[in-house]
């Protein structure tokens, strides 16, 4: 009985030596989620971590579509401390027709975007891409449910990965709201 109690024992310790969660890979949240840029190539977010990123979703035939142009001005104002990435998203009135070319060309040509811009995702339903999945539940992103609206959305995540705010289409990418969030607090 004793021999098959320790046997039974050192079975046991065994197997929990493998389910030990400190030898698991930690997650590192946000900066695990894979992206493509608009050109397919991979976009690592661990490489923007130390900086706040601003996630907008994007169209090239929207009300809104203008605002291309301020979150370039965003961008460069504050370049040492933000990364802002553009994703296309064709879910809202179908205003993001194009396909990545015409997207690229159009953002260039139109406004002179710099700033990094995905492959073409969808933010909400069945298909909703991982980073939305973590942006708009708050079991995954610790802070708010949300839900994307329409063209536009911006959320914006801290240097360390966590989410900060959502600011809806109407919030300019130059409004206080946001620009509040950094240090340089440039004009």
């Amino acid at each position: 009985m004793k021999k098959s109690l320790l046997l039974l024992s050192t079975i046991c310790i065994f197997l929990f030596s493998f389910m030990n969660p400190m030898d698991k890979k930690q997650s590192n949240g946000i900066y695990d989620i894979a992206l493509k840029s608009i050109d397919n190539e991979n976009i690592h977010l661990m490489d923007f971590k130390g900086k706040k990123i601003l996630f907008v979703n994007v169209a090239s035939k929207c009300g809104f579509t203008p605002q291309y142009a301020e979150l370039q001005s965003l961008s460069d104002l504050y370049k040492e401390e933000l990364v802002v990435i553009g994703l296309p998203c064709n879910q809202f009135g179908n205003q993001e027709p194009g396909k990545a070319e015409e997207i690229q060309s159009f953002c260039q040509k139109n406004y002179g975007v710099t700033f990094l811009i995905t492959e073409k995702i969808e933010v909400k339903g069945e298909n909703q891409h991982a980073l939305y999945q973590w942006l708009t539940n708050k079991s995954a992103n610790g802070k708010m449910d949300s839900k994307v609206k329409w063209n536009f959305q911006k959320y914006l995540v801290s240097e360390n990965g966590e989410l900060i705010d959502m600011f809806g289409s109407a919030v300019s990418p130059l409004d206080e709201k946001i620009t509040a969030n950094f240090s340089s607090k440039k004009k």
